[in-house]
């Protein structure tokens, strides 16, 4: 083709691939894209969620954190079981005296005594020795016309003479309800006066007697008493039976 026609015909030819490269270089499709922007088809559905992956291996423990505050204290427990006995402990200081407690009512206090002397020199024997000096019969439980104690309070008593020999001898003897309880011998020796003695603890209960006697026949009656020798008898309650008064 020749002429005004070829002409124009060889320049569109040569300028077409200059705008055709000119073209590519402006508009490239993101290589990291499934499609170019040119060739894009419509988005897809999501996937199904995968599998859950298995467990990690534990990590190691952290450092210690800091004290946190202190919480609300709880509701008291139960009362627990006794506990052993511990080891005792030191001894103490001796405490203050306390304070002086108030009078109290006084006790009944029994009392029965006696004590009396000889005036007579030679008293019969085997019959009660009748003592009719009297130093102390308050209670009057000894009577002195008979020489006899009589009970009048049951208890424990104590009872106890003190004769002088003179003369002969003396065999004596305390007795308790018409029953000898001890005896008392002393030999009397020739120009001096001698002293024969006895005690006894009893139990009386009331309306017993007790005395002293004389015992056995012939020279055995030495019991003895002027203004400065004197023989004596005596007894006194101890404690009387509680359970009975």
């Amino acid at each position: 083709m020749r002429g005004p026609a070829g002409f124009l015909l060889c320049s569109l030819l040569l300028v077409a691939p200059h705008h055709t490269e000119v073209a590519a270089q402006e508009v490239q499709p993101d290589p990291k894209t499934p499609c170019a922007n040119w060739m894009g088809g419509a988005p897809g559905y999501p996937g199904h969620n995968g599998l859950p992956g298995r467990d990690g291996k534990d990590g190691k423990d952290g450092q210690k954190g800091e004290k946190g505050e202190e919480g609300v204290q709880g509701p008291k427990g139960d009362q627990g079981e006794i506990g052993v006995p511990g080891q005792e402990g030191p001894r103490g200081f001796p405490g203050y005296p306390g304070q002086k407690g108030e009078k109290g009512e006084g006790a009944f206090v029994y009392r029965s005594a006696f004590s009396v002397g000889l005036t007579e020199r030679a008293p019969h024997p085997n019959v009660p020795i009748r003592f009719s000096k009297i130093f102390y019969n308050e209670q009057s439980h000894y009577d002195a016309s008979t020489g006899k104690f009589l009970c009048s309070i049951p208890g424990t008593y104590y009872f106890a003479y003190h004769l002088t020999v003179y003369l002969t001898d003396v065999k004596v003897s305390l007795y308790k309800k018409d029953k000898a309880v001890i005896f008392t011998y002393d030999q009397f020796q020739k120009n001096n006066v001698d002293q024969a003695s006895g005690s006894v603890l009893l139990h009386l209960s009331a309306g017993d007697e007790v005395w002293l006697q004389v015992y056995g026949e012939g020279d055995n009656n030495g019991v003895y008493a002027d203004n400065i020798n004197d023989s004596t008898f005596m007894g006194f309650l101890l404690y009387p039976d509680l359970d009975v008064h």
